[in-house]
């Protein structure tokens, strides 16, 4: 299947069709640098100007500022250095501070990540403290309460980008104001913007960090709301841009396509309402169940976003779950796309209890705000044939012993049989062509399970069938193979990696003309056609 149906919306949103335009046009027309005292540099001054007014006003923020960075990790980097220095000011000249920074157990990696970095570059020496949550993966609150007098910093999410978990911050905001009033508090509202109401003239948070690409906007745009009475130290300086702030030119374009995202959420035609948006995580569940009775879903629905989903198939690693679903054109992941490369199970669902099991044939799908109710009805039928496919196939046990993945190859594609066989057996997408025109008896092998390939149906690459050979049953296939080493074997499988595998156990066996290729279907596939 060659049509995406995209369920990973907490990753990644494909850009808005108006945001684009907007970011086209200014790279064209609205081009001047806003630093620039002519006329198109005051065109852009005032197009920032506007856009800032826009959040301004959908994310009420009184008398706090707005800052435009580059995305949600730079936000959260200024927030926390921000926090630290002033925390060092103030223990240098004498003050009781807190020597406590505490983020709850569930947060994205950035966060801990920033404040160990700032803590250690500074000198600090405060100790970090994970917030423990519950098995609905809200924070604990009695153990807030327990730590807050000694926290210097606290560090929360909005809703969760794993489980979409939706943070009681009222709950913990009263826990600050009784039990810590001079602690600094950083909430992560990337999954939250034009999903829920977050009220920043109300709470007393200090900062607030917001990322463009999770909703519709551009990679590379984002927000940093700054209380008025908080701490503020630039992370970049140089030029003095945005009141001296973040230096550096301003990503003019990218702002553009915010301030467009901004229009439509006030405009309210390009987003579903929250009936909408249950009727169709409802329509999800009701196919997952269907596709697979055990399925167990990680978190209650009453206290989660109704655009994100996480599950679990008892005795389904997250990874065949995903080869299945990607066959099928279904596009999913089993966690934060920061952590995907990972194969430890979620630290999400470990911190809320969850086996380490039930973690690690976790899978997270999620859509945004602007999907439309008949691309879920497509995703539905998809998920049903995955179910279908897995459970005509059976259980899948991959051989363990094929050796390391074998390192891609660069350049023009070698004659098969020469060189080094490590350097050798990956041929380039550019290459393919050529090499099959050259080797008429070359044969290309499919090496994706059975669920795999029910799921997505026959293979077709450079205009020739496939072979289709799994790799847990590839030593049942190998004798004939052996038997003429001159046939080239190209395998190919989704993403490269047990295609290399399979090209290193044939050539551990003999066969020299055994290649691969190297990035899987996502790679070839489109350029193959």
């Amino acid at each position: 299947m060659t049509d995406d149906i995209y369920l990973d919306a907490n990753a990644t949103t494909p850009v808005l069709p108006a945001a684009a335009a907007a970011a086209l046009h200014t790279m064209q027309s609205l081009y001047g640098n806003p630093s620039s005292t002519h006329a198109m540099g005051l065109q852009a001054q005032a197009l920032m100007a506007g856009v800032r007014e826009q959040a301004t006003r959908w994310l009420d923020t009184g008398t706090g500022r707005l800052v435009f960075v580059s995305g949600a990790t730079e936000a959260i980097q200024t927030a926390v250095l921000s926090a630290l220095c002033a925390i060092r000011t103030q223990r240098d000249c004498g003050a009781a501070v807190g020597r406590l920074l505490v983020y709850g157990a569930t947060e994205h990696k950035a966060v801990p990540e920033s404040m160990a970095h700032w803590n250690q570059v500074l000198g600090l020496h405060l100790a970090l403290h994970a917030l423990p949550v519950d098995s609905d993966g809200r924070h604990d609150l009695a153990a807030l309460a327990a730590v807050a007098g000694d926290a210097a910093l606290v560090c929360t999410m909005a809703a969760n980008n794993e489980t979409g978990t939706i943070s009681d911050l009222d709950g913990i905001e009263r826990v600050l104001v009784q039990y810590a009033p001079h602690a600094l508090w950083l909430v992560d509202c990337v999954q939250a913007l034009g999903k829920l109401p977050l009220r920043l003239r109300e709470r007393r948070i200090d900062y607030a960090a917001f990322s463009g690409h999770k909703l519709y906007a551009p990679k590379g745009i984002g927000l940093l709301y700054v209380h008025a009475d908080a701490p503020f130290t630039p992370l970049m300086v140089g030029g003095g841009q945005e009141g001296a702030s973040r230096s550096g030119t301003e990503n003019l374009a990218g702002i553009a396509a915010l301030g467009a995202v901004f229009d439509a959420l006030q405009g309210g035609s390009s987003f579903r309402d929250d009936a909408a948006l249950l009727r169709m995580r409802q329509a999800l569940v009701d196919s997952l169940r269907e596709a697979f009775p055990d399925v167990l879903f990680n978190t209650p629905f009453a206290c989660a976003l109704p655009t994100t989903i996480n599950f679990s198939v008892p005795g389904r690693a997250s990874k065949d779950l995903m080869d299945v679903f990607d066959a099928a054109g279904v596009r999913v992941s089993a966690g934060s796309a920061c952590s995907a490369a990972k194969a430890a199970p979620s630290h999400v669902l470990l911190a809320m209890g969850q086996p380490e099991a039930r973690a690690a044939s976790a899978i997270r799908m999620s859509f945004g705000p602007a999907t439309e109710e008949a691309w879920i009805t497509q995703a539905c039928a998809r998920i049903r044939r995955c179910g279908q496919a897995l459970a005509s196939a059976g259980p899948t046990h991959l051989p363990t012993d094929h050796g390391s993945t074998l390192p891609t190859a660069s350049g023009p594609a070698m004659e098969p049989g020469t060189g080094d066989p490590a350097e050798t057996a990956a041929l380039e997408v550019h290459d393919m062509p050529q090499f099959l025109a050259h080797h008429p008896d070359a044969r290309l092998i499919d090496v994706r399970e059975a669920g795999e390939r029910l799921a997505g149906g026959p293979l077709q690459l450079y205009g020739q069938a496939t072979h289709h050979a799994a790799l847990s049953e590839l030593a049942q296939h190998c004798g004939p193979w052996l038997a003429r080493p001159q046939a080239p074997l190209v395998f190919v499988c989704r993403s490269g990696a047990r295609s290399a595998r399979a090209a290193a156990m044939l050539r551990r066996m003999g066969h020299t003309n055994a290649w691969h290729l190297p990035g899987g279907l996502a790679l070839q596939a489109r350029q193959a056609e």
